[in-house]
């Protein structure tokens, strides 16, 4: 069994990833720490959990006990807890918040999405898991960047659900003002585009264009769905091939040909792609759900690769669907 231990237990992302690992064959939990909630049972927070554990929150953190340690953290966090304490040697590390995307000589950290990264995953010991939208913007645009398709720029819209907002309420996560609502927010400057460029670079050394992202935020709780927009003469046959190509020893996302919709995903740790072709723009929708693909699926499939496990495992998941 993988001994694991969480670090910021309260939140959206952790709640999801211990519904996961409760259920995961090969995973015990040790602990979940969080000082603001100790003494409390988990299910008391996290309420969809009844029933399920009989566990509480804690704050101290055994982390001799433990295989693997998962930082549900806000950004800053981890790297603050990474530089004030001493960790033991052989433990493995997977990060959810933004502290370590960035490939930089001051850390380690592998950049956790599989589909890319794969066998430096199954190779690490420390992964940072990549952002909500990075996700679903990259997955759409990795065969593109592999084939060398990606030569202007590139146009993504984007809604996501309000726990991409997290737990703590604010004034736009707040019910009254959220639902029947829309709205644009960080235009053109959202921090996860550095991620998105880090990722295609990596494919296509040449790419140099601007991501032209906007970012919404939907009145629905969970998911992201976003179209992405890029010029290109190949036909829609070439490029579906090339989609179907790259994504064949992946798991979790698919090509479709019939037009996708948000609730196809939401519940489980896939990504759904569907291509159309108008005039010489590739139209690539993606979707994802922003709290499993997007976030704790994401961690829980990295977890599988770092230990050996067929990388579906625990992840079989239904959608909502209806």
């Amino acid at each position: 069994m993988i001994k694991v231990g969480i670090i910021g237990g309260a939140g959206y992302t952790a709640g999801e990833l211990i519904r996961l690992l409760i259920n995961h064959p090969d995973v015990e939990i040790v602990f979940i720490n969080s000082s603001s909630n100790a003494g409390n049972k988990i299910a008391d927070i996290h309420e969809g959990l009844y029933g399920e554990t009989e566990m509480v929150f804690t704050d101290e953190l055994p982390l001799d006990q433990i295989d693997l340690l998962y930082f549900c953290t806000a950004h800053g966090d981890t790297k603050k807890f990474m530089e004030s304490h001493t960790l033991p040697e052989n433990l493995k590390i997977i990060d959810l918040s933004m502290d370590y995307r960035i490939a930089s000589d001051e850390h380690d950290f592998i950049y956790g999405l599989p589909e890319l990264n794969r066998r430096q995953i199954c190779q690490s010991k420390h992964v940072a898991n990549p952002g909500c939208f990075a996700t679903c913007i990259q997955l759409g645009l990795l065969p593109l960047a592999k084939n060398l398709l990606l030569k202007g720029e590139i146009s993504v819209n984007a809604i996501t659900g309000s726990t991409g907002a997290g737990v703590k309420p604010g004034a736009t996560s707040h019910f009254s003002w959220r639902n029947n609502n829309i709205s644009i927010y960080k235009p053109f400057s959202h921090q996860h585009v550095p991620e998105i460029k880090q990722s295609l670079k990596q494919l296509q050394n040449s790419f140099d264009a601007e991501i032209d992202f906007l970012p919404y935020r939907g009145d629905f709780p969970r998911g992201i769905f976003a179209t992405l927009v890029v010029k290109t003469t190949i036909a829609l046959e070439e490029a579906r091939s090339m989609y179907e190509e790259y994504y064949k020893n992946d798991s979790f996302v698919h090509i479709v040909d019939k037009n996708i919709d948000l609730k196809q995903v939401v519940n489980t740790n896939k990504c759904l792609l569907h291509l159309e072709k108008h005039g010489d723009k590739l139209l690539i929708i993606s979707c994802i759900d922003n709290l499993l693909k997007g976030a704790s699926g994401q961690a829980v499939h990295n977890m599988n690769l770092m230990f050996g496990l067929e990388e579906s495992v625990g992840l079989k998941l239904k959608s909502s669907a209806f």
